[in-house]
C-alpha cells in the first residue's frame, strides 16, 4: 500500500452530515455501544434492539420500568432483559469488573470483555445478570439518566446477586466463622482464615482443576499471611485443609449442610485439550484389563488379612485348628467386594464353598499346614 503526497480528500456534505457529531455519545464508562443510537442525538432506530432501548429508557424516565417489567408476559420481558443487557454490560466491565481483574493480577483480562479467561468471564457474566434484574426490579422511580443511576446501584446489586446465588447452591451467604469452630482451631489466625476461604470456596461456581480445593493458590496466600514461605508449599496446606474439614466434620449436620452439598454442587471439570504429563507427552487412555485380575487381587488381599490375623492369635497362645477355622470363616465368609462391578451370576463366586469346606477335618489339616509354612518363612 502506498503513501499519497498529495492533498487530503474532504468529505462531501452528504457524507459530513451522516457522521457521527464529535460530541455525540461514543461507548465508554456510561454509555453502551447498543445504546449510542438513543434519543437527543436524532440517530434513526433501524433495528429492533434500537427499538427496545429506546423503549427502556422511556419507560425508566417515566418511572415505570419496574412495574411494566414485573407485568410483562415472556415474550416482552425477553426484550426488556437484553435492551438492559446492551446498557448494562458496558458499565459492569468500565466500573467493576476491570477493577477487580487488576486487584486479582489478570492484567491480560482487565483489558476488555473478549480478553477475559473462563472463570473470570463467569463472573462478568454473573455480575451482570445481578445489575440487569436490579434494574428490572427497582427502577420504580423516574430516572433521567440511566447509565449513572445504574453505577450507583453497582456494588449493593452485585453483592446481593452474589449472595443469592451462594444461598442456591446451599453455602452460607456470608461466610463468617463459627466461633465452636475457632475454638476448636485453637484460634490459629492461618487456620481460622483457611476454613474461612474453604467457607467461600464450596459456594461459587469456580472448579481447581482436577482438585477439589485450589491448593497451591492457598499456599501462596498462606505464605503472604505468615511470613513462611519456604514452608508453604501445596503439601502443607493439604494436610491443613484435611484438619479443618476433620474439626468441621465433629458438627455433621452442620459440615453436610454448609461444607459437603454446595461443595458437591459443583461441575465436575472437563478437560478442553489432550491431558499432558510433565514430559509434554499425552496421557495415554486407560487400558482394559484382565476381569479375572481383580478377583486374584481381591483374593490376596484377603488371604493376607487372614496370615497376619492367625499369627497374632497363635503368638497370644490360641490352638492352631481353631484359630484356623475362626479366621477363615470370619474374613472369607463375607461379601466378596471383587465381583460387585459384574451382573449377578454373571461369573462364579471364588468363595463357594470355602466355609462349608471348613467341616472336613483333611481339608482344615491342609490350610493349618499352609498357614504354619506361611508363617514360619515370613519368620525367616
Amino acid at each position: 500500500m502506498g503513501v499519497s503526497d498529495g492533498p487530503t480528500q474532504r468529505l462531501d456534505d452528504r457524507a459530513r452530515a451522516i457522521r457521527r457529531p464529535l460530541n455525540g455519545p461514543q461507548p465508554g464508562l456510561y454509555v453502551s455501544r447498543a445504546a449510542n443510537t438513543a434519543g437527543r442525538y436524532g440517530a434513526r432506530f433501524g433495528s429492533p434492539g434500537d427499538e427496545a432501548i429506546r423503549r427502556l429508557r422511556e419507560l425508566a424516565c417515566e418511572g415505570r420500568l419496574a412495574a411494566v417489567a414485573a407485568a410483562a408476559d415472556p415474550s416482552e420481558r425477553q426484550s426488556l432483559t437484553a435492551a438492559t443487557y446492551d446498557v448494562v454490560w458496558p458499565i459492569v466491565f468500565a466500573r467493576l469488573t476491570r477493577r477487580l481483574e487488576q486487584r486479582r493480577g489478570h492484567s491480560s483480562c482487565a483489558v476488555s470483555v473478549d480478553r477475559l479467561a473462563d472463570e473470570c468471564l463467569d463472573r462478568f457474566h454473573d455480575d451482570v445478570e445481578a445489575v440487569v434484574d436490579d434494574v428490572l426490579t427497582h427502577a420504580r422511580r423516574p430516572v433521567l439518566n440511566l447509565e449513572a443511576w445504574i453505577t450507583t446501584r453497582l456494588n449493593a446489586a452485585t453483592v446481593d446477586g452474589h449472595r443469592r446465588r451462594r444461598g442456591e447452591r446451599g453455602a452460607l451467604q456470608r461466610p463468617r466463622l463459627p466461633g465452636w469452630l475457632a475454638d476448636e482451631l485453637g484460634r490459629d489466625r492461618w487456620l481460622m482464615a483457611l476454613a474461612t476461604q474453604m467457607l467461600v470456596w464450596v459456594g461459587v461456581r469456580g472448579t481447581a482443576g482436577t482438585e477439589v480445593w485450589p491448593v497451591e493458590t492457598w499456599a501462596q496466600e498462606r505464605g503472604a499471611y505468615t511470613g513462611d514461605w519456604q514452608g508453604s508449599d501445596p503439601l502443607v496446606v493439604a494436610r491443613e485443609i484435611e484438619a479443618v474439614l476433620a474439626t468441621m466434620r465433629r458438627r455433621p449436620e452442620w459440615y453436610e449442610s454448609y461444607v459437603e452439598r454446595p461443595l458437591g454442587t459443583k461441575q465436575a471439570p472437563v478437560a478442553a485439550l489432550p491431558v499432558e504429563d510433565m514430559t509434554g507427552r499425552s496421557a495415554a487412555p486407560l487400558t482394559l484389563g484382565d476381569p479375572d485380575a481383580r478377583v486374584e487381587a481381591e483374593m490376596l488381599r484377603l488371604a493376607a488379612v487372614a496370615v497376619g490375623a492367625i499369627d497374632r492369635r497363635l503368638v497370644a497362645g490360641e490352638v492352631t485348628e481353631a484359630v484356623v477355622v475362626d479366621v477363615i470363616r470370619r474374613v472369607f465368609g463375607g461379601m466378596f467386594t471383587g465381583l460387585l462391578d459384574r451382573a449377578p451370576h454373571d461369573a462364579a463366586d471364588p468363595l463357594g464353598g470355602v466355609t462349608g469346606a471348613l467341616a472336613d477335618p483333611e481339608t482344615v489339616n491342609r490350610i493349618v499346614t499352609t498357614v504354619r509354612a506361611i508363617i514360619n518363612e515370613r519368620d525367616r
